[in-house]
């Protein structure tokens, strides 16, 4: 999924609701620790967080996802550990492991809201692929999108008020934008060509994506 950088130094809350397998995560945000304290000169703090990162990595399956915490701290992730793709959440330490969808149906790619209060994802309880919300204990789940289509990649506009997605509702995949409670939901890329992965600029006033209008997928 495409990131947008901002101007300050990346740390585990940077960029808030950017999806990545949760080892790709729990790499990440180990790096980053080891790195702040290697510059510092505190060598055992470094390997503290190595060991920490290892210790991690055995925790969560491979084929998880993981979101950057939101303001609460917390760590969304898919896991098929009770036998279907839920969303679970856990401290920044890797405690507290919780199944907050509890559904027979696929949930996968969790999106924090900025203000770390919900969570955006995909089910397929309703047969396809949907953008559901949900609060950020998994109260309250809400089909968002309602159609036919497959959709999925929710991302989250800075200030909360706006989710794109994907959708190939209209024959192919697009970029679509909606209401944090799905009204309003818009086609913006309107091509014939395949683009997903949509990435809110942190100023919210851009999204990039990948498209393969020119004949192979790149960043737009």
């Amino acid at each position: 999924m495409g990131i947008w950088a901002d101007k300050q130094t990346l740390s585990p809350e940077r960029p808030r609701g950017a999806c990545y397998t949760s080892r790709e995560f729990l790499l990440l945000m180990h790096i980053d620790t080891l790195l702040r304290h290697s510059l510092l000169g505190s060598v055992a703090a470094a390997l503290a967080s190595i060991i920490a990162a290892a210790a991690l990595l055995a925790i969560l399956p491979p084929s998880g996802e993981a979101a950057f915490p939101g303001t609460n701290g917390k760590i969304a992730f898919t896991s098929n550990r009770d036998g279907n793709e839920e969303i679970y959440t856990m401290n920044a330490a890797g405690g507290g492991q919780t199944n907050i969808t509890n559904n027979t149906g696929g949930d996968t790619y969790a999106a924090w809201s900025p203000d770390g209060t919900r969570i955006a994802f995909s089910s397929v309880r309703d047969d396809n692929d949907e953008v559901y919300v949900m609060a950020a204990n998994g109260g309250g789940q809400a089909n968002l999108t309602n159609n036919a289509a497959g959709e999925y990649y929710a991302a989250w506009s800075p200030d909360g008020t706006k989710i794109t997605f994907r959708s190939d509702r209209d024959g192919n995949s697009e970029i679509y934008v909606m209401d944090a409670n799905g009204g309003g939901q818009t086609n913006l890329s309107n091509n014939a060509a395949d683009e997903e992965e949509p990435a809110w600029s942190p100023d919210g006033t851009k999204i990039a994506f990948t498209s393969d209008r020119d004949g192979n997928v790149e960043v737009y």
